[in-house]
């Protein structure tokens, strides 16, 4: 059988390693984690950072950095002394008119060329706002169409592809091959104004409400069992567990527990 590798996105618990990393990470290996993604490195350098990863028996398996930090030479020449291979966009915001749209592509594709010089992969990291339609076609699909795979490769959320009104394990699918990494997220509630805005508020009163909020995998609507069979066919290497906002009452660390206790039920 396949051997799934999972991560957490450090974005989950950032709070707690903000205020002690290394101690942090050890928790996050305890839990049963193989790896981690980086989102930011708090007042370190990636390579700092990496040394405590290696320390305590975590893999980095990719960072998500801001699209003006990719184009900064200094900060791409520090994360590839790391020897990451996986480095993604977390979020540029969409393009709203196909003048816009070539833009975009421009700059990916120029980050891309740029990550690739140094041995990393770059990856597009979608939210919802990327499954919008110019000139008939999603915007998510037309980085892809228009930028070559050696330049980048997908990190599908699934949460946001679910939201953005595609079925995950579809599409998925869809990018076999170009598919290095998936984003577990899970949720439950509807497509809401507060989707990008949550606050920590009782879990009960949201559900009650029917909004959106983020959940820990395998306590949303998502068929996490369908995606999983998905990536694998996509040849997917690791999954990274993610949740912007903790819920149910839990912290994030509680939630990250919960997260990783599920998948490996079955995995």
């Amino acid at each position: 059988m396949k051997e799934r590798l999972i991560a957490l996105q450090v974005y989950s618990v950032r709070d707690a390693a903000e205020a002690d990393f290394a101690g942090t990470m050890r928790k996050v290996k305890e839990m049963g984690y193989d790896g981690v993604e980086l989102a930011g490195t708090y007042g370190m350098t990636a390579v700092e950072a990496k040394k405590i990863l290696d320390e305590v028996g975590l893999e980095l398996v990719s960072a998500h950095v801001p699209m003006d930090q990719l184009e900064d030479d200094a900060v791409l020449d520090d994360y590839a002394a790391t020897g990451l291979k996986h480095i993604a966009i977390p979020w540029l915001t969409g393009p709203k008119t196909k003048e816009e749209l070539d833009a975009a592509i421009a700059r990916i594709r120029s980050v891309g060329e740029r990550c690739k010089a140094r041995g990393m992969q770059l990856l597009y990291h979608n939210h919802d706002f990327e499954f919008e339609k110019i000139d008939g076609r999603y915007i998510l699909d037309a980085y892809y169409a228009e930028i070559p795979s050696d330049l980048l490769q997908t990190e599908l959320d699934v949460c946001w592809v679910n939201v953005g009104g595609e079925k995950p394990p579809v599409y998925v699918r869809k990018y076999s091959g170009r598919a290095p990494i998936v984003h577990l997220k899970d949720f439950s509630g509807q497509k809401s104004e507060n989707m990008y805005g949550l606050i920590g508020t009782d879990g009960k009163k949201e559900e009650a409400s029917g909004k959106f909020e983020f959940r820990p995998v395998g306590y949303g609507l998502q068929d996490v069992p369908s995606i999983i069979a998905a990536a694998d066919d996509a040849g997917s290497a690791w999954f990274v567990v993610e949740q912007d906002m903790p819920s149910m009452g839990r912290t994030p660390m509680e939630c990250a527990q919960m997260s990783i206790r599920y998948l490996r039920s079955f995995l």
